[in-house]
């Protein structure tokens, strides 16, 4: 079965004589007459009635027409996507995407390059939807596998402490890692920043797994238990029953643009040079 064969089918039916068919297709009429030939036989079975006044299609065309419609809807949409796809920027990110920034990269983006439309997918994976073919830029926070992505860092955030509103290291304006030894950090090994190897290992936290930011903010609010994360949760998560301090004594997290090392956007060096500028001057 091939393209052609559906292409022809459907515009008999939606033309109603081959010769209409035939000037909808810009070829003879004994061509379209041949073409669905072809495909009866290959599928074994009539699908139009034809009469002197007009073409009918089989209880078994109707239904291969229906198929036909949503076979070739898919293949147009994948011949303009591959044409017109670089008119469109996905950048997918996992927990948040460029914190207090994300406002300004979208505004600014939209003046400068109104040719190219921007989207923030938030996807959960810890390629943040780059190995699901979702997005074309991701912006992920630890190194990706090098064989197959590329990425540069585009900026530092700090990483803060998620504790209850009503927990006593609320009350201080920041604290150290020692100070979250004795407690059970709760913690995404998928996409998250923060693991237990942080401390040393004679004073390492319990931990409990997450795979949600929604799910995390809940327990942490209820005080079962804390959470480390970059700087730019605080500022797209921020909630009544939640603190967030700085942590004095631990490094700040690198926050990544990656994309497929043998497939760039050809947006992406643009990409980079604006978030770099944003993250430089904030």
């Amino acid at each position: 079965m091939e393209l052609r064969q559906l292409r022809c089918l459907v515009a008999i039916v939606d033309e109603g004589t081959f010769t209409d068919a035939a000037i909808a297709l810009g070829v003879s009429q004994a061509a379209v007459s041949r073409t669905l030939a072809s495909l009866e036989r290959s599928l074994g079975t009539r699908l139009l009635r034809r009469t002197s006044r007009e073409v009918t299609p089989t209880g078994t065309g109707l239904r291969v027409v229906a198929h036909a419609r949503r076979v070739l809807a898919e293949v147009d949409g994948l011949i303009r996507e591959a044409i017109s796809g670089h008119a469109r920027l996905r950048i997918g990110y996992a927990w948040s995407a460029l914190g207090r920034h994300t406002p300004a990269f979208q505004r600014r983006w939209a003046q400068a390059y109104p040719e190219t439309d921007l989207h923030l997918v938030r996807v959960h994976s810890a390629t943040a939807g780059l190995a699901e073919s979702v997005c074309d830029l991701a912006v992920v926070r630890r190194p990706l596998d090098e064989r197959r992505f590329d990425s540069a860092i585009v900026g530092l955030e700090r990483r803060l402490c998620a504790v209850a509103a009503d927990d006593p290291l609320a009350r201080r304006r920041s604290v150290r890692l020692a100070d979250l030894s004795g407690r059970t950090l709760l913690v995404d090994r998928r996409t998250g920043t923060t693991t237990a190897e942080l401390w040393p290992p004679d004073s390492r936290p319990a931990t409990e797994e997450t795979h949600d930011v929604e799910d995390w903010l809940t327990v942490i609010s209820a005080g079962r238990c804390v959470g480390m994360t970059a700087e730019s949760t605080a500022n797209q998560y921020p909630r009544p029953g939640i603190a967030y301090r700085p942590v004095r004594d631990a490094e700040p997290i690198a926050v990544r643009l990656a994309w497929w090392r043998d497939d760039p956007h050809p947006a992406t060096q643009t990409a980079i040079e604006l978030l770099t500028t944003l993250y430089r001057n904030g």
